[in-house]
């Protein structure tokens, strides 16, 4: 949709026009979710959903939500080239969702597309109903809506499209509406410093949670794409070295992971020195054992860093799993990682009680008890 919002909102003073956009995808498919084309009342068309296998069914539909101003849901799976079935030949299956907009959407069309020319993240949320609300997100905006808004905002963080509702809302004990949350913004990034089998699992567990993977290491013999097919890039720099640039450039933000899986002192330490000087990196982990981990911690104070800085280290990261193997291993990593970014208490869940999605306040009460178990009586 970022590819034709000019034109969505040139064409919207002139009259209404049909939307349709992929909100959802299994398998191989030609777009991605998001993917948007516009079908106007005089039926030219803008955009593409596919490379043209289902664009004329599509068109159909944007027609007759035209006329009637009710949204439908169209869903598409294989279909056979030489068939007369209306599908996708790739062997996936897309939903796309059509609904007629006027200009009454222009405010917060115009009010997305600032936000996106000024680089700030944002989502739009749309319910999958006949008629469809709008809703702008913002990490600024903690208002609640329509139940979906923590789940939306999960979303928005880690930088990926998704659809979220459809059951029941626990706090509230209303239907969640099924919604279509298209977030506009770059997918969280981790940077993983290192290049063995520990990065290898982590890339792709982090890969499936969305967020852009970078390994970096020196060794130009082993820092390579074959070694790292689930890795969005594979960079042969000094680890802190690359940082250090990525800072500078802009591209780190405080959504950004950064985890030093390289078992070497003149590679981890510069690395998680320069990591940990920078403010914006939401979270700072390094494997070892925890012999490794003191002596790190000493190595770095040499380096000048402080106590402070060190105090936002996760070192040895993971939680408690008895995670042995690389695999193993990147589990316990990404529910650190998935606590910590959610504000949740990475217990068990079969020691909680109440609902599973809990508020701020909440939150912070369950780590209190989580300390206490684990023996820390501290704040």
């Amino acid at each position: 949709m970022r590819a034709i919002l000019g034109q969505l909102i040139s064409l919207l003073p002139h009259g209404p026009v049909a939307l349709a956009r992929v909100v959802d995808t299994t398998g191989p498919g030609p777009r991605e979710q998001g993917a948007a084309m516009i079908v106007t009342a005089s039926g030219s068309v803008h955009g593409s959903l596919s490379s043209g296998c289902v664009e004329s069914a599509v068109l159909a539909s944007a027609q007759e939500v035209l006329a009637s101003g009710h949204a439908v849901t169209d869903r598409f799976g294989y279909a056979d080239a030489d068939g007369p079935a209306v599908g996708l030949t790739c062997g996936g299956e897309i939903e796309v969702f059509i609904e007629r907009i006027s200009h009454e959407r222009l405010p917060i069309l115009l009010a997305l597309r600032q936000r996106i020319e000024n680089g700030f993240p944002v989502a739009l949320a749309t319910t999958l109903d006949a008629t469809p609300e709008w809703k702008l997100l913002t990490p600024e905006d903690t208002d609640p809506w329509r139940g979906v808004d923590r789940d939306a905002r999960a979303l928005l963080a880690a930088g990926r499209c998704g659809v979220v509702g459809a059951d029941e809302c626990a706090a509230h004990g209303a239907p969640r509406p099924r919604t279509f949350i298209q977030v506009f913004t770059a997918p969280a990034r981790m940077i993983l410093a290192g290049a063995n089998d520990f990065v290898r699992a982590l890339s792709r567990t982090g890969r499936q949670l969305g967020y852009r993977v970078t390994v970096v290491d020196a060794r130009e013999t082993f820092a390579t794409a074959t070694r790292f097919p689930a890795a969005d890039e594979v960079v042969v720099d000094w680890p802190h070295r690359y940082l250090r640039g990525e800072q500078q450039a802009g591209r780190i933000d405080r959504r950004t992971v950064v985890c030093v899986l390289t078992h070497d002192t003149k590679f981890d330490v510069p690395m998680l020195a320069e990591a940990l000087s920078c403010a914006r990196i939401g979270f700072v982990g390094a494997l070892g054992s925890r012999r490794t981990h003191a002596e790190r911690v000493e190595r770095l104070r040499a380096a000048g860093v402080t106590d402070d800085q060190l105090g936002r280290l996760r070192s040895p990261v993971g939680l408690d799993l008895d995670a042995r193997t690389p695999d193993e291993t990147a589990i316990s990593i990404a529910a650190q990682i998935l606590a910590e970014r959610g504000g949740a208490s990475a217990l068990p869940l079969d020691r909680l009680d109440g609902p599973l999605h809990r508020d701020l306040l909440e939150v912070r009460s369950m780590k209190r008890i989580g300390r206490r178990i684990a023996g820390n009586t501290g704040p």
